[in-house]
């Protein structure tokens, strides 16, 4: 029985781990085929992930990550669907560690 329990309680936490209802490896796989790291690296040098990790970050809520992603679509010309963007939201929650 108890290990009924922490068995669910384990899924039931891995669950809400992320806000999104993404795979992160198909945004990491999209995110790299799209090459947006492109746009960040010109922006920010490095390897680019300092615009997510920036004192000034204009994303502080998984909502704001999603209408970022939005519009980040325009720079690589690409409407992304919904499951794109929660895909890719999983994969960049890795430097925002939304709950």
């Amino acid at each position: 029985m108890r290990y009924l329990f922490a068995l669910l309680l384990t899924v039931s936490c891995a669950a809400h781990a992320s806000p999104f209802q993404g795979d992160a490896k198909a945004g990491q796989k999209l995110f790299n085929e799209l090459k947006c790291n492109s746009c960040h690296i010109n922006m920010y040098g490095g390897d680019g992930s300092a615009i997510f990790t920036r004192p000034n970050s204009k994303v502080h809520n998984p909502a704001q990550l999603i209408s970022q992603i939005g519009r980040c679509g325009g720079n690589v010309d690409k409407d992304f669907s919904t499951q794109e963007e929660q895909n890719i939201a999983a994969y960049l929650n890795r430097y925002y560690n939304f709950k």
